[in-house]
């Protein structure tokens, strides 16, 4: 297994091995691209998209990312014969080795101060709904089919972070219930229950995660990226101490060019156009 990728700066410039990257302005697209099986996760995919999402907090270019899959799927999870049947034969710290590093993914994932938005159809179970799971807004598809399968085949719903994460998401008896049965969540189901963001149509589905990543980019950035540090960082805090850092985090941003660039704006009746300094 090839468990490190160099990924060089700039990011725009870079050709990934083991997934499509298309780079539009601010925005970086990510597409798993194996149609023919539904887009699965090999063992070299989840490390070198670990190891992009890790390089994104040096990458100012790049704003905002959208996370989708080709061919009318997002993710199947892992690779059946490429990744769960060679975990059998894997000692102790082979297995860890591997947990760990599809953990770290949803680390770097949540680590990077750009917004992801995920663009859902079709199937995203195991794994691919983890991803989903670990992006910062899902826009999915009534045709969208989200399961947590970890309980069918045998392991802990408790994988890459999904017991602490969903529940915050849909609520605990909800993400109770898909993590002990396994069962797959529908795609109006899953906008019910917050999963989804909202609804597009299939044909519909990428562009409005692009355009929702586009208005992103074209925000304040920098602040954009101490909200979602704070949105993660807030999860450990007791309501005192989260109120003491956002203090210091909105101090930080009212330091901020963008910040003038907004009053500025207001006070001249014109809209402002922020540049993420």
């Amino acid at each position: 297994m090839s468990d490190r990728f160099t990924i060089p700066l700039p990011l725009g410039a870079y050709t990934p091995q083991h997934f499509k990257l298309e780079v539009d302005g601010k925005v970086a697209t990510i597409t798993l691209n194996r149609p023919e099986r539904k887009n699965p996760l090999t063992f070299e995919s989840y490390a070198e998209l670990r190891d992009f999402f890790r390089a994104l907090p040096y990458e100012d270019a790049i704003k905002a990312v959208v996370l989708t899959g080709s061919g009318g799927n997002f993710c199947s999870g892992g690779d059946v014969f490429e990744i769960i049947q060679p975990l059998l034969e894997r000692d102790t710290k082979g297995l860890l080795d591997f947990t760990q590093m599809t953990g770290d993914l949803v680390k770097a994932m949540r680590a990077c101060p750009q917004p992801i938005v995920s663009a859902i159809d079709g199937v995203c179970v195991g794994a691919g709904a983890i991803l989903a799971m670990a992006s910062d807004m899902r826009i999915g598809t009534g045709e969208a089919k989200v399961a947590f399968l970890f309980n069918r085949v045998g392991l802990a719903g408790c994988d890459m972070g999904a017991c602490a994460m969903l529940p915050r998401i849909i609520g605990q008896g909800r993400a109770s219930e898909l993590l002990f049965t396994g069962r797959t969540m529908g795609g109006e189901e899953a906008e019910n229950w917050g999963f989804f963001n909202r609804l597009e149509t299939p044909d519909g589905v990428l562009a409005a995660a692009q355009e929702l990543a586009k208005r992103l980019a074209d925000g304040p950035t920098f602040a954009n990226g101490i909200t979602k540090k704070m949105l993660h960082m807030e999860w450990a805090m007791g309501v005192d101490e989260a109120i003491d850092q956002e203090a210091v985090a909105q101090a930080l941003c009212m330091q901020t060019e963008d910040y003038r660039r907004a009053f500025n704006a207001f006070a001249n009746k014109t809209k402002p156009v922020f540049e993420g300094n």
